[in-house]
């Protein structure tokens, strides 16, 4: 295809519609239109610096070469992004079909049934593994819920501090977009290392990881007790897959979880995107930001769904609003609940055991091969103590096609996932130079913080278990909608639904969707006295 035919076939009116729309609007010409439309002082009159224009195909083989320069290795550096498998009938039908990724933010109800119930099928997963009452579906990532975890604790805690302390085994790029937040909001944050410092005597909100960035598994419920004594608002960050084997947040007290549905079949893509999660409990769903979908009824007096809580959002508050719901990240969402939905409270807790044996396959074989490794409990991930040679085992694992996480000189991070094998264990310990463990593992998490409570009991969450099954249903659910590609949408720019399907389509080549970030990321210091 041509640069041409690519441009006509794309953008789509031809000269005789432009004529035509010129003059509904009563300009002559398009030149005309834009005098009219832009003012000269921002206008600018130079030559854009751009190369020569690509045809469809070309630009794809341009694509093709820039992806072959990634490696797609093995990640196990952890810290928030995992490799995970996306169910091949949600990859086709929901990421890559244009009746789910160019519908736009549903404010209209009547046209977004689908979009919709599958936004509450997220909300409904985030609350029953939170264990909390409300979810919003969804935030942009989990810094950023986290980020307005810490606002909303401070709008709703009754303590004057403006002290919110952080723990110091938090997400690094979790601690940073916090510090961030804080700055212009005149909030002072700690970053306090909750096993060997005790908690400041006055603070507004607690921030704890649920597993550390380092793998931990702590009992947090004597901090959260010892904050909500202050009158300080609590924060849970926590993976989802490992609330399908731990105590929920709500369980242990939290007040607001967050974190990110990643690991839930949507994958790493360098970083993002990834839809991120915030619930809270009973009392403080009114300032929860970001898009809440309620179960209502039509005129006819049939279940239906919408948009709930709407006076919190900026298209009705203006500056006083407390939500903006075009941050989220929908077509992630939608993927993460069809990703539980698929698999259902079974289906995850498998996920979560096997990845659970395989972190303590991977602890076993380092220890027995003279390897230290920290003396916690924990879920996925595992640090590894090998003074002054961390970085060299670490090198040593990415010439075998391993990134880990180099901690620092010393330790390194290990973190296995639902697509962790055999193989890539024996990687990992070929770069720390032992044999390797083939015996018997055990479940090594604490007696104390298994979950015993149901989760994803809603009959929606077992009744598509069969590809069929779940390939009727997200079908259904698009016939509930109107996007692109039913007919033109007139609202908002912020979709997917301008772009061609050529632009579309790498989004899931593997060279850009299984790559991460760089296997080191620099820890704020420990603020906290």
């Amino acid at each position: 295809m041509t640069v041409e035919q690519f441009a006509a076939r794309h953008i789509g009116p031809d000269g005789d519609d432009e004529r035509r729309m010129l003059d509904v609007v009563g300009y002559g010409s398009i030149d005309e239109l834009m005098d009219a439309a832009i003012p000269e002082v921002i206008r600018w009159h130079g030559a854009l610096d751009l190369p020569e224009p690509a045809s469809e195909h070309d630009a794809l083989a341009q694509l093709r070469a820039i992806a072959g320069r990634n490696t797609v290795a093995v990640s196990m550096i952890g810290l928030g992004y995992y490799g995970t498998h996306t169910p091949a009938v949600i990859r086709r039908n929901v990421l890559e079909n244009p009746a789910w990724y160019t519908a736009y933010t549903p404010y209209q109800p009547e046209i977004s049934q689908g979009r919709l119930e599958a936004l509450l099928n997220f909300q409904t997963m985030v609350t029953d593994l939170t264990g909390l009452a409300t979810a919003n579906a969804s935030m942009l990532d989990e810094g950023t819920a986290a980020a307005e975890a810490m606002t909303l604790a401070r709008r709703a805690s009754k303590s004057r501090s403006s002290v919110y302390v952080v723990d110091a085994d938090a997400l690094p790029q979790t601690i940073a977009v916090i510090t961030s937040r804080a700055q212009p909001l005149g909030i002072e944050v700690q970053v306090v290392d909750l096993d060997a410092q005790a908690l400041p005597g006055e603070f507004f909100g607690l921030h704890l990881q649920y597993p550390g960035a380092s793998g931990a598994v702590r009992d947090h419920a004597p901090l959260v007790a010892a904050a909500h004594a202050v009158g300080a608002l609590v924060t849970v960050a926590a993976d989802l897959l490992a609330l399908t084997l731990l105590r929920a947040p709500g369980e242990i007290g939290a007040d607001i979880a967050a974190g990110t549905t990643q690991r839930f079949g949507v994958p790493m893509g360098f970083g993002g995107p990834h839809a991120g999660y915030l619930a809270v409990r009973s009392g403080l769903e009114r300032m929860l930001p970001g898009r809440l979908v309620g179960v209502s009824r039509d005129a006819a007096g049939d279940p239906a769904y919408r948009l709930a809580l709407q006076t919190r959002e900026q298209h009705i508050r203006r500056e006083k609003a407390t939500s903006n719901i075009c941050t989220a990240q929908v077509l992630l969402a939608v993927m993460a609940g069809m990703y539980a939905v698929y698999h259902g409270p079974d289906g995850l807790r498998g996920i979560a055991a096997r990845t659970h044996s395989m972190a303590a396959r991977l602890a076993a074989g380092l220890r027995a091969g003279g390897v230290g490794v920290a003396d916690v409990a924990f879920f996925d991930t595992v640090t590894a103590v090998v003074p002054g040679r961390a970085a060299q085992v670490v090198a040593d694992a990415q010439r075998r096609g391993v990134n880990l996480r180099l901690v620092d000189a010393d330790r390194v991070g290990i973190s296995c996932d639902e697509t962790t094998t055999g193989a890539h264990l024996a990687m990992v310990w070929a770069a720390f130079g032992v044999p390797g463990f083939d015996g018997a593992v055990e479940a090594d998490l604490p007696a104390g913080l298994a979950r015993t409570s149901a989760f994803l009991t809603h009959p929606v969450f077992g009744a598509h278990r069969s590809e069929t099954a779940m390939l009727r249903y997200l079908r259904r659910l698009a016939d509930f909608d109107y996007a692109l590609d039913r007919g033109m949408i007139p609202l908002g720019s912020c979709t997917m639904k301008l772009n061609a399907t050529t632009e579309m389509e790498p989004v899931s080549w593997a060279e850009f969707a299984h790559t991460t970030r760089s296997r080191r990321r620099r820890r704020p210091p420990v603020t906290g006295s």
